[in-house]
Order: C-alpha cells, then structure tokens, then sequence
C-alpha cells in the first residue's frame, strides 16, 4: 500500500545517534512538531556493502538538506547496539564512523511492517504449532519516504537491494515541493531549482511545451 497522501504513520520507534544515545523517534511528529520536512531513507543491514555508501552520501549532503528546512533520518531493523558499533567503526573499514543524524532501530519490525517494505516473499501460518514462517531476510528494502511539514508523504521510493540511491535526485525533489508550496506552480519533468515551472492548466502547459 502506497502511503503518498496519506499521513506518515504515527509510531515511535527506537533510534541511535553517534553519541550512543538511545532515543524515541517519532517521524510524523518530528515533522509536524518541528515544522520541517523529513527524508527518511531504509537500508537493510548495518555492516554490507551498498549500505555504508548511502549513509556517507546523505551525511555529505545533510547540510544541503538542513538549507532547505530538511531532516534526514535513516532506519533498518539492526538494534540500537549494532548501529552504535557500526557508527564506530572507521569509513576505512567499511565503517559510517561521522555520520551525525539519528538511524531508527525497527528492530521489532512495527513501522517498516506498516510501511510494507520488508522482503517477506512468503509467509505461512502452521495452525498446528501456531508458529509463522516467512521467506526472505525479513529485512527492509531501499525504500525512501519524503513528509512534509504537516506529517503527509509527498514521494514515496523503493529500490531493490543492489541498487543504491542517488542523493542528488532527494534534494531535487524537496527543491520541487518546496516550490509548489510557495509558488502554487507544478513542476515539469526534469525541473531543477531556477528553471521554468507550470500553472496547472492546459493553456500554461501548452505554452511550456511551445518554449522547451
């Protein structure tokens, strides 16, 4: 189930910062009570190999993301405890040694199982023990939820495990949002920050396609 338009769901959840602290989370609240945008990214494991490069990616980029009014959180089902040993563990060896913003620990899997992001390929229910079987890692997809300051999800992204994300393409579209907020315009393909936008009607979208 897609969530885009919907209210982010409202549910607390373990996190991590480089401090080794833990602490509650609340996305929806974080955005609503803050008045900021939230990029929320998921990984599946701490300790892999595609994984580190996305975390190191998002912390290079966490002030370009503050500019715009943004916070950034990342979350995987890892504990608080793994996520403090990979936060010291060195970039050297594979490591996310300085990245600053707070990782949620879904250890118990409640908000991702909500979101519908983990790779469940089948699951059984043996009425005879009561016991649930399922197939896959159990583990979260790359999946990429942006909310805005009112607690709704305006994207919504899933990637499958091998195929890291780019960054870039997040900012692109807080830029984008960011400006049908202010200036009531929607954005065409392919709009960056500067360039010419669209009323939403047939007359502007006729004169953009006439000039591009």
């Amino acid at each position: 189930m897609s969530f885009v338009g919907k209210k982010f769901p409202n549910l607390t959840v373990d996190a991590m910062n480089e401090m080794g602290d833990t602490f509650k989370v609340n996305v929806l609240e974080e955005a609503v009570n803050n008045k900021k945008k939230v990029v929320l990214f998921w990984y599946p494991k701490d300790f892999t190999f595609v994984c580190p490069t996305e975390l190191h990616a998002f912390e290079a980029a966490k002030a370009e993301f503050e500019k715009r009014n943004c916070i950034v959180i990342g979350a995987s089902c890892d504990t608080p405890e793994v996520h403090f040993a990979w936060l010291s563990t060195s970039k050297d060896n594979g490591g996310i040694e300085g990245v600053t913003y707070p990782i949620l620990a879904d250890s118990n899997r409640n908000l991702s199982s909500t979101l519908g992001i983990l790779d469940i390929t089948n699951e059984e229910y043996n009425e005879e023990t009561g016991v649930v079987t399922v197939e896959g890692d159990n583990v979260t997809y790359r999946a990429t939820y942006i909310i805005d300051e009112k607690g709704t999800v305006v994207h919504e992204s899933i990637n499958h495990m091998p195929l890291g994300r780019n960054v870039a393409e997040f900012l692109r579209l807080v830029d984008a949002y960011t400006h049908v907020q202010e200036k009531g315009e929607v954005c065409p393909a392919n709009w960056e920050e500067g360039k010419d936008a669209m009323q939403a009607n047939a007359k502007s979208t006729a004169d953009y396609l006439s000039s591009h």
